[in-house]
C-alpha cells in the first residue's frame, strides 16, 4: 500500500493536510447524509415491508442462476474451482511481477474500457492487482449465466443484464481508495473533492424527487427557446396533451404537401432541433417543406387517465384536422420517432380501418411495429414486473421521468451512469454543457393509463403486428396501411434494434423502403449532412431475415440518410406551391416556438 501513497502524493503537487481532510470528510458525509434523508423521504407511504421492485427481480434472477448452479454438487464445485484457479493464477502472476519478472497480464481489459485509462493501472502494482482481480470475477460471473443450460430465455437475457448493473457498479474505479485518479485528487485537495462531489450528490437526488437525477450537462448555459430548440416558428394549436407547432418558411415556394412530425413522449421534441447545426427541423424547412411537429405535454397527475386513445386523438389526429385548416391539405407526409413512430403506425392502421384518406407518405424513425427482437429493453418487461409497475404508477398517477431515464441509462451504464458518479460525486467536477446530454436529462413523465397499454400491448403481447390490437374500439390491421413508408433503422441501435426494424417492414401492406443509417438511436437518426459522417444502406429487397443477409446486396452511400429521405418524399408529391405563411385567422399563432409544454421539466 505504500507504493500507492508515495504514487499518489507524487501526482499531487502539495502536502496532504491532514486536518483539513478531517473537516471535509465531515462536511462530505453531511451533505450525503441530506441525500439519504431525500431518498427516506420519497419511501414514506410505502409499506416498509414492500421492497424495490427492481431489487425483487434481481434477487429472483439470481436465485434461478444459483438454483442451477447448487442443484448439483459437480456443478457446484466445478464452479468454485473455476475462480479458484483464475485467483490461484492472479495470485502467481503478482508474486512474481513483485520479484521483478516481466509478466504479461492474466487478464486485460477491452481496448476501449475507459474506465482503465489511467497509467496506474498498470504502474501500480496494487491497482493492477485490483483491476485484474475484477476482471477475473466478472468474467466468471458471466460465465455462471451463459453456461446455466437451465435458464430460459428471458430468464437468461434479465440475468446477463443484472450481472452487467451489479459488476459495472462494483467495478474498483467507481470506489475513491481503488481508483488511482481519485486518490490522487483527494490527498491533492485534503478532499475538497469529495465535499463538492458530495453536494452535488445531494442536489441531485433533491432535484430527482428521492431518486438520483444525474447531472450530465451543465443547465445553466442550455436553455430551451434560446440555446435549445430555437429555429423560428409558432404553436398554432394546442390541447390537454400537445401544443402544435408550424415553423416559419425559409424558402420562396415549398412542397404542396405539409410534413407532420410525431416525435416520442418518452423524450422531448427538442432531438430534432438542438441548434441550428444539428436541427433536422430546421434542415427541413430550408429544403422547402412546410414543418408541423407535437410537443407534448410534460403530464402530471391529473391527465394520469389519459390512454393511448386519447394520444391518437389528440395527438396526431387533432394535428391533422388543425394542419387541414391551416393549410388546406387534406393530406400530410407523416414521420414519426421512437415510440411517436409505433404510435404513428398505429394511427395509420386506425385510419385505414375507418377508410380515412388522410396521409400521403410514412416516415419512421428508429421505430417498431414488432417486438419480437425489441432487444435489451425486453429484460423489465413481464407479467411480474409490468405489474409492479403499473402499481408504482396507479399510486402517482404518472410515471415519473427519472424512472424511464434510469432505466435507458441502464442501457449504457458505464457511460451514461458511473462515468458520472466518478466525475461528478467523487471527483467533484461539474460536467460541461453539452446539448445532447442536456436533452438526455430533461425527461418527461407519462400517464399511468398510456404507458401501460403501450407496454402491454406492445412489449408484453405483441399485438400490433399481430392483427390483434384495438385502439378507440377499432381492431387495427397494418396490412391496411397502403400508403408508401419510409422505414429507418441505426446499425447500432439499443432501443430499437435494426433487427427488429427490418422484420416489421414486412407488415405494412404497402410499398417499404427499408434504410440502414450507421451509428445509433440518437446519432444515426441526428446527423445533418454538412458534418459528413457515417454511412447509410439502401436495398429494395425487404425480408424478414437477418439484417446481416440484408446487408450483403445493400448498396452503401457515405454521409446523412436526410438528402435520401428528401429525394424520396419529393418524387412521392412533386409540386410546389408559394411558401405558407404560419397560422390563420381561425388558428392564430398562440405563442413562439417551442412553446410552453416542452419547456416544463420533471
Amino acid at each position: 500500500m505504500s507504493d500507492v501513497v508515495d504514487t499518489t502524493k507524487a501526482g499531487a503537487g502539495k502536502s496532504f493536510d491532514a486536518e483539513a481532510f478531517a473537516r471535509n470528510l465531515s462536511r462530505a458525509m453531511e451533505s450525503s447524509g441530506q441525500a439519504l434523508a431525500a431518498i427516506l423521504k420519497a419511501r414514506e407511504g410505502i409499506p416498509p415491508h414492500e421492497a424495490p421492485a427492481e431489487l425483487n427481480e434481481l434477487v429472483k434472477t439470481f436465485g434461478a442462476v444459483a438454483e442451477y448452479w447448487l442443484s448439483d454438487k459437480n456443478r457446484a464445485a466445478e464452479m468454485q474451482l473455476s475462480l479458484g484457479r483464475s485467483y490461484l493464477d492472479l495470485w502467481g502472476t503478482s508474486m512474481r511481477r513483485m520479484l521483478g519478472e516481466d509478466v504479461p497480464p492474466t487478464i486485460a481489459p477491452a481496448p476501449r474500457d475507459k474506465r482503465f485509462q489511467d497509467p496506474e493501472w498498470k504502474s501500480n502494482r496494487f491497482f493492477e492487482f485490483m483491476m485484474e482481480l475484477y476482471l477475473l470475477t466478472t468474467q466468471w460471473a458471466y460465465d455462471l449465466v451463459r453456461n446455466a443450460d437451465g435458464l430460459d430465455p428471458h430468464t437468461r437475457k434479465k440475468a446477463e443484464f443484472y450481472v452487467q448493473q451489479v459488476t459495472n457498479a462494483l467495478a474498483p474505479s467507481n470506489f475513491v481508495l481503488t481508483n488511482p485518479e481519485v486518490l490522487r485528487d483527494t490527498v491533492a485537495s485534503s478532499g475538497e473533492n469529495l465535499v463538492r462531489g458530495m453536494r452535488m450528490l445531494a442536489e441531485d437526488v433533491v432535484a430527482g424527487g428521492g431518486h438520483l437525477k444525474i447531472r450530465q450537462s451543465a443547465a445553466e448555459d442550455l436553455n430551451v427557446g434560446d440555446q435549445l430548440a430555437n429555429t423560428p416558428g409558432e404553436v398554432i394549436f394546442q390541447n390537454d396533451l400537445m401544443q402544435l407547432i408550424q415553423y416559419h418558411p425559409t424558402t420562396e415556394t415549398v412542397l404542396r404537401t405539409p410534413l407532420l412530425i410525431v416525435p416520442p413522449w418518452i423524450n422531448k421534441f427538442y432531438i430534432l432541433d438542438l441548434n441550428p447545426q444539428k436541427s433536422f427541423i430546421k434542415w427541413c424547412v430550408d429544403q422547402g417543406i412546410t414543418v408541423f411537429v407535437i410537443s407534448w405535454v410534460n403530464p402530471d397527475k391529473r391527465l394520469g387517465e389519459k390512454t393511448f386513445d386519447d394520444y391518437m386523438r389528440e395527438g396526431p389526429l387533432a394535428a391533422m384536422d388543425a394542419i387541414e385548416r391551416v393549410t388546406g391539405e387534406m393530406k400530410v407526409h407523416t414521420m414519426g420517432y421512437c415510440v411517436g413512430g409505433t404510435m404513428l403506425a398505429s394511427t395509420l392502421a386506425w385510419l385505414a380501418a375507418k377508410r380515412r384518406v388522410r396521409v400521403t407518405s410514412a416516415t419512421f424513425l428508429a421505430a417498431q411495429v414488432d417486438f419480437t427482437h425489441a432487444g435489451e429493453l425486453l429484460v423489465f418487461v413481464d407479467e411480474e414486473q409490468v405489474s409492479a409497475l403499473e402499481r408504482e404508477m396507479n399510486r402517482a398517477g404518472v410515471l415519473e421521468g427519472s424512472k424511464m431515464a434510469m432505466a435507458f441509462n441502464m442501457l449504457r451504464s458505464n457511460d451514461l451512469i458511473w462515468s458520472y458518479v466518478v466525475s461528478n460525486y467523487l471527483k467533484g467536477q461539474q460536467p460541461a454543457a453539452f446539448d445532447l446530454l442536456h436533452w438526455n436529462s430533461d425527461a418527461t413523465r407519462m400517464p399511468a393509463a398510456n404507458h401501460s397499454y403501450y407496454l402491454r400491448n406492445c412489449y408484453l403481447e405483441n399485438r400490433l403486428s399481430a392483427g390483434t390490437m384495438v385502439l378507440d374500439n377499432t381492431l387495427l390491421d397494418l396490412a391496411k396501411v397502403k400508403v408508401p413508408v419510409y422505414n429507418l433503422a441505426t446499425r447500432e441501435d439499443h432501443i430499437a434494434p435494426a433487427e427488429s426494424v427490418l422484420y416489421g417492414s414486412q407488415f405494412f401492406g404497402g410499398p417499404v423502403r427499408f434504410v440502414l443509417a450507421g451509428s445509433g438511436h440518437i446519432a444515426g437518426v441526428v446527423n445533418p449532412p454538412a458534418l459528413g459522417k457515417y454511412q447509410y444502406w439502401v436495398n429494395d429487397k425487404i425480408h424478414d431475415g437477418p439484417v446481416a443477409e440484408w446487408l450483403k446486396t445493400a448498396e452503401e452511400h457515405k454521409g446523412s440518410w436526410w438528402p435520401d429521405w428528401r429525394q424520396w418524399i419529393e418524387d412521392l408529391d412533386p409540386e410546389q406551391v408559394p411558401a405558407r405563411t404560419v397560422g390563420t385567422e381561425a388558428l392564430p399563432p398562440i405563442e413562439h416556438a417551442p412553446g410552453s409544454y416542452v419547456r416544463v421539466r420533471a
